[in-house]
């Protein structure tokens, strides 16, 4: 998830004024998302407008807070909400909730919260940890990010956040179609003992030296490569 503002601090009154978020499930993003611009009825700080662009102009005829607040707790009902700087769209979040009832209660009643710029620090100490640096740093595409904007910045929060977090990952659901699946397991067939020894091709020098390199760039995302770790590696 993630939000935009009218400013930085909410001490001082600042409002949400764009809500964006992604769903994962099972490690893999199912393309369904909660995306609202909101009216935050106030002025937008020049600072503000410069990082998000969106204008006072454009949210005026947009939903107040209050008017999205159901669609948006029944997408993060019960969830692990993902949050870059988590504080800080949490204190705008419960903010806006206040507003609307003293009784509405905090975020975190309602579901989880995750900080993934937390973990990013844990994982990479004394390095940057906003987002462009970890776009960077896991290979992922933000080239279209000229401003920030919720939706965009959630989707490639995503991207990160399943990257950083290691494993096999999919940034797409899988296909489900079981036609196709009994029809691959159809054609598997079984080797017989006499059959003629299988060629081994080994990898000549350059092969070698690439995969080396492969490695070490896996190293310094990862710490490490457990190809170096397996049996008969040389390691």
């Amino acid at each position: 998830m993630d939000t935009e503002t009218t400013g930085l601090e909410v001490e001082q009154g600042h409002r949400i004024l764009e809500v964006g978020c992604v769903e994962i499930i099972d490690r893999k993003l199912t393309h369904k998302h909660f995306h609202q611009y909101v009216n935050p009825e106030r002025d937008i700080d020049d600072g503000a407008m410069e990082v998000h662009g969106i204008s006072r102009d454009f949210l005026r005829d947009k939903p107040v807070f209050r008017d999205i607040w159901e669609g948006f707790l029944e997408f993060i009902n019960g969830a692990e909400l993902v949050i870059h700087n988590a504080a800080f769209d949490v204190a705008f979040i419960e903010s806006e909730m206040k507003l609307m009832s003293s009784s509405i209660g905090k975020l975190t009643d309602y579901c989880e919260v995750v900080d993934s710029l937390s973990l990013a620090r844990q994982k990479h100490p004394g390095q940057k940890n906003n987002l462009d640096a970890l776009c960077k740093r896991y290979s992922v595409d933000n080239s279209q990010r000229e401003l920030h904007g919720a939706l965009l910045d959630a989707e490639i929060l995503a991207d990160v956040y399943l990257l950083m977090t290691g494993g096999q990952v999919s940034l797409t659901l899988g296909s489900d179609d079981t036609t196709e699946k009994t029809s691959t397991r159809s054609e598997l067939k079984t080797l017989t003992t006499d059959r003629p020894p299988l060629k081994v091709l080994r990898a000549n020098e350059d092969e070698l030296k690439r995969h080396e390199e492969k490695l070490d760039q896996i190293d310094g995302i990862s710490g490490a490569s457990v190809w170096r770790n397996m049996p008969g590696s040389g390691s």
